[in-house]
């Protein structure tokens, strides 16, 4: 496996350093010629605004945590775009552990495959409880726990972990794309959801389930790896998709966690 990965290894991308400048820039190049992975990400997009519509309330900012390559802003306008690095085409630098942002002042948060990479994802959590508005919450998209996640995730990606298993949530770092683990949200949101309740009881898990565009990730090398179907076939795949969404918590590379903070007592 691991020499067939290395084989589909996009050359852009091969031999630039996972925490560095230049993997910015190279995934960026990938995706620019890679249509089928931009579709991908434009649902994502799309998720995050159609379930702020539907879960959340009250006035403030919307903010995209992790923002990478790819901002929800290219999709949904108005969306602030942030990473814990700098790069000219984001809005701010913004540490998901210790926000620079006023108590109450933000509408909804919005993270696509960033949450696994917290290592101390509790201080995530109280930051949630300062800064969002009641009413206001975070929408989190990261790696399915099926058994096709299990299978693929372990595997795809040298510097990030996928133990179910773990002890705890907290996760040793190296650096902001070195050291995650892709189950966390497994461990906070299934296993431990108990856990979570009790010690953030000001917010509430409202939302969570599998999406069914994993065929069309997949396909697509994403943006380490070489597609292995053209952009082309996209509506073709997206039939295929339609029909085997009843399998998607078999089959799916990816799950959605909406959590919102309670509203005040009146």
């Amino acid at each position: 496996m691991s020499r067939l990965l290395d084989r589909l290894q996009e050359p852009e991308v091969a031999d630039c350093p996972v925490d560095g400048l230049a993997r910015f820039e190279a995934h960026r190049s990938v995706l620019r010629r890679k249509a089928l992975i931009r579709g991908v990400f434009d649902e994502f997009h799309q998720t995050f605004a159609q379930l702020d519509l539907r879960y959340f309330a009250g006035a403030g900012s919307v903010i995209e945590l992790g923002a990478g390559v790819y901002p929800v802003r290219e999709t949904v306008p108005g969306v602030l775009a942030t990473d814990v690095v700098p790069a000219a085409h984001l809005d701010r630098v913004l540490d998901a552990g210790a926000m620079e942002l006023p108590d109450a002042s933000v509408h909804a948060f919005y993270l696509q495959n960033v949450f696994h990479h917290f290592p101390q994802p509790s201080r995530f959590f109280v930051e949630l409880e300062r800064t969002l508005v009641p009413g206001g919450g975070a929408i989190l998209i990261e790696p399915a726990s099926g058994p096709l996640a299990a299978l693929l995730y372990p595997r795809l990606f040298a510097t990030e972990g996928y133990d179910k298993h773990a002890a705890g949530w907290e996760t040793p770092v190296s650096g902001p794309m070195s050291g995650a683990n892709q189950a966390l949200s497994h461990l906070v949101f299934d296993r431990d959801l108990a856990r979570f309740q009790a010690e953030h009881p000001t917010l509430e898990v409202v939302y969570r389930d599998v999406l069914s565009n994993w065929p069309r990730y997949l396909l697509s090398g994403g943006l380490n790896f070489r597609p292995i179907f053209p952009s082309a076939g996209a509506g073709l795949l997206k039939v295929l998709e339609h029909v085997i969404a009843p399998l998607r918590r078999v089959l799916g590379l990816h799950r959605v966690i909406v959590l919102r903070k309670r509203a005040m007592p009146s």
